[in-house]
């Protein structure tokens, strides 16, 4: 009966949890769905192989509507055995997007749990961290993965503070579990900045066992959380086995074209610019705790009321020209290109944070204020480039990832951990009054000191000042003073806003220290206030507007007039959409296309993209140096590109055939030999596709079959040899082919070696990459079937390792429940003797 009431006070918080996820997403009790810009381009991207599933009950795991081809690993492939996948659905069963913040807050709350906070003071933790600004950003705007992802932190960390609490068993059993939902999640760059943070934790824990004299309990720690980590892992072992595969050939692997003189990360990960285009300014960390310091996201429209329009409609601006430019110009001033909203931790919680940093001591302050420094620190980028270069050089992976803002995540886990130490240790009678007394007004005196500052004086402390001003040409002194005002008085507004609850939190912790306050009293009422707090921030960008019904949201996918024209061919092609952008999935809903919005596109595809089919360069043009798109139709017309829709002078979409292409495969004359992958991307510039194709010979030199693989460079094609596509499916192409000669055959098909197979009448073929991205295959003369199957070996190994994994941490945790059980007569992990 005592296991059932220690358990009801949770029961009602979970609850509690629930009825505060549905509240704020309330739209979904009425069945309406969140828009997700990111989302809708997902389920462009995902459409066919979806379609696919669903007529022949299957899974294919190759999709041939994005950028000409790629593996389905990164775009929601369903592998066998995938029984992580299946507990993370149970777990999440409210409808989404209720259902990640659900997680944040059921995570957050077991992790305080462990770290043996009283549950009444783990709930603002939660709430801390469930409505932290960015958080419910990324739900809003539809990175899905990334919140997904997040929302396992604090499981994870759990975990591996069990272990290093000395409770080995448990400790081992949640880390497993949490490391497999982690990595089911999908988003390897948050596990990647967990994984820094859980590197800081081990670093202070191993100083802290040194002082201690417990280095055989910090290597037995160490050594259970490796073998729990590996078991997480294995559990999601086709996910990771297919995504290493496909990484090499994505912008996040190889730059095959990248210049001897470029630097490591180049040409093995992106490059510095592309990594840290996202950088967040020094001064812009401000806005963690005073969220338009540097005004509002992308959304912000200054308005008619404005000081900028006014100013425009006096110097005799038309008040269209007006209304656009106040649309455009915005009110974020920051050095970012673009921002959705202020990543705000919340004045509330930061004051609490810095509160428990200065209360607690040892190893939980050194390790949540080296992730905090790091987290920021990173998070600056470009605006601390020594730092952000030695990560990129020397730091394994840290390259392969961009935004370098997005690690500010760690940041929204730490703040919320401090900030419940500080509630914690306030409370805390064991600690002398004077020096909770004096930690409290070190805390008010800098935040409330720092707000009042910004609210009196911020006009003439900062410059007010961003790049869209130069980019429009409305940088005069008169229109710049006219935006500058208005800046000025939001940040002042949000400086005040932040006071008041400086005041306010410090009126609550005082009363409690002068026992005018219960605890009770004294904890609802700070509970109130991170709540209007944040969620105060987090509605301006997230509210009620931004849902729709869904058939608001089918009629997102209906097809343009330019659509319904193209898909009155039935033949087999591609599309290119020059009017929306190489990284627009617009027609991946509707055709075969060489684009799409993909983070983990392919290289190659990307790398034809920008140098022969859309390619900046500069003319001259009656002596004026002019931007003009430069296209090779040689690589236009390998591609199988059929139909070409763009712009026309009325700024209207406009589709053009393409009487030219190559069709889905052909026979060529002779191939060209070079020495390498710059080579074989140059020579495309200068050769006919439909007559020849490049060769690398490092493929040849690489294979010890090297004669059975290319025997000769020049054929004989005659005048009636044909090779046409008769069938074709996302995972398999049958060809029929019909020479008097052998030859070699080109197809528009991307070429990717780990899984894709050619037959010619059954027999096992080699197939050839040419052409930079393209498939070749020789043929025999005389009439022949030809078949590609896709059949990915990593699949099968890595299902095989998932099936045997989950049983294997079946068997443990059955086995971890009956020890505890034999030993406390009980199953539950946590004792009051614990605390």
């Amino acid at each position: 009966m005592s296991l059932i009431k220690r358990f009801i006070p949770h029961f009602f918080v979970i609850l509690g949890f629930i009825i505060a996820s549905l509240a704020y997403f309330s739209p979904v009790l009425n069945g309406k769905m969140l828009y997700q810009n990111d989302i809708k381009h997902y389920e462009s991207m995902v459409k066919q192989q979806n379609e696919y599933r669903a007529e022949t009950g299957e899974e294919t795991y190759w999709n041939n509507s994005a950028f000409g081809g790629m593996p389905t690993y990164q775009l929601g492939a369903k592998f066998p055995h995938d029984y992580m996948d299946k507990l993370d659905r149970l777990i999440r069963f409210l409808p989404r997007p209720a259902d990640y913040l659900f997680l944040y807050l059921v995570s957050f709350y077991i992790l305080m749990l462990v770290m043996r906070i009283p549950w009444k003071i783990a709930i603002l933790g939660a709430l801390a961290f469930g409505f932290s600004a960015y958080l419910i950003i990324i739900i809003g705007v539809g990175h899905n993965s990334k919140a997904h992802a997040i929302a396992y932190f604090p499981l994870v960390l759990s975990g591996i503070l069990l272990v290093f609490q000395k409770r080995y068993i448990w400790g081992f059993l949640l880390t497993a579990l949490a490391m497999g939902l982690e990595i089911q999640a999908n988003h390897y760059q948050m596990t990647y900045y967990l994984g820094l943070l859980a590197l800081v934790m081990g670093a202070t824990f191993f100083i802290d066992a040194i002082k201690k004299k417990e280095i055989p309990h910090f290597f037995k720690s160490v050594g259970v959380l490796i073998v729990a980590v590996l078991l997480g892992l294995a559990t999601n072992a086709t996910t990771l086995l297919s995504t290493s595969e496909y990484v090499n050939t994505s912008i996040r692997g190889k730059n095959l074209l990248a210049e001897s003189t470029a630097s490591t990360s180049e040409k093995n990960g992106l490059d510095y610019e592309y990594i840290t285009e996202y950088s967040y300014g020094k001064l812009e960390s401000l806005n963690l705790f005073v969220p338009k310091l540097m005004g509002l996201g992308r959304a912000s429209d200054l308005g008619s009321d404005s000081a900028f329009y006014q100013k425009l409609i006096e110097l005799g601006e038309p008040r269209d020209k007006a209304n656009y430019y106040a649309k455009v110009t915005g009110l974020y001033w920051g050095e970012q290109p673009l921002v959705e909203a202020p990543p705000y931790l919340g004045i509330t919680v930061v004051f609490l944070a810095l509160l428990g940093l200065l209360l607690i001591s040892g190893r939980l302050r050194w390790w949540l204020l080296a992730g905090i420094l790091l987290s920021l620190t990173l998070s600056w980028g470009k605006n601390l480039e020594f730092l952000t270069r030695f990560f990129i050089d020397y730091v394994p992976f840290y390259n392969k990832f961009r935004a370098v803002s997005s690690i500010q995540v760690l940041l929204e886990l730490l703040v919320p951990i401090a900030a419940v130490f500080g509630v914690y240790n306030i409370f805390n009678d064991k600690i002398p009054f004077a020096e909770r007394q004096k930690k409290f007004l070190i805390s008010l005196g800098t935040f409330g000191g720092l707000c009042l500052l910004f609210w009196l004086f911020g006009g003439s402390l900062f410059s007010f000042k961003s790049s869209s001003e130069i980019q429009l040409g409305i940088e005069q002194p008169m229109i710049f003073d006219a935006i500058k005002a208005d800046r000025i008085t939001i940040m002042k507004s949000d400086s005040l806003r932040s006071l008041l609850f400086v005041l306010l939190v410090g009126g609550v912790i005082w009363g409690m220290l002068k026992k005018k306050l219960s605890e009770n009293m004294a904890l609802v009422a700070l509970g109130l206030l991170i709540i209007v707090d944040l969620v105060g921030v987090d509605r301006r960008s997230v509210n009620n507007e931004g849902f729709i019904s869904k058939r608001e949201y089918k009629n997102l996918f209906q097809a343009t007039s330019v659509d319904k024209e193209i898909q009155k061919d039935t033949s087999y092609f591609r599309v290119l959409d020059l009017a929306r952008g190489f990284n627009n999935s617009h027609m991946n809903y509707f055709f075969n296309s060489v684009g799409g919005y993909s983070a983990v596109r392919p290289r190659k595809m990307q790398d034809l993209f920008y140098e022969h089919i859309q390619k900046d360069t500069v003319k001259i043009i009656n002596k004026k140096k002019v931007n003009v798109k430069w296209m090779n139709p040689e690589v236009v017309n390998m591609l199988n590109i059929k139909y070409v829709v763009q712009q026309n002078e009325k700024r209207q979409l406009d589709v053009q055939q393409n009487p030219s292409i190559n069709g889905p495969a052909w026979f060529v004359y002779e191939l060209k030999p070079v020495a390498n992958h710059k080579e074989e991307f140059e020579a495309l510039k200068t050769i006919n596709t439909k007559k020849e194709a490049v060769l690398n010979v490092r493929f040849t030199r690489l294979s010890k079959m090297r004669t059975s693989y290319v025997p000769q460079t020049n054929f004989k094609v005659d005048s009636l040899a044909n090779i046409s596509l008769v069938q074709h499916k996302p995972n398999q192409l049958i060809y029929k082919s019909n020479s008097k000669e052998k030859g070699f055959a080109v197809f528009s098909e991307v070429y990717y070696k780990n899984g894709w197979n050619a037959y010619i009448d059954g027999n096992s073929s080699p197939i050839i990459p040419v052409n930079y991205t393209l498939r070749g295959l020789q043929i025999p003369k005389g009439k022949h079937t030809i078949e590609f199957k896709f059949e990915p070996q990593v699949v099968k190994i890595g299902s095989t390792i998932t099936l045997a994994s989950s049983i294997i941490f079946v068997l443990l945790l059955i086995g971890g429940l009956f020890y505890q059980y034999k030993k406390t007569g009980n199953v539950v992990p946590l004792s009051q003797d614990d605390k």
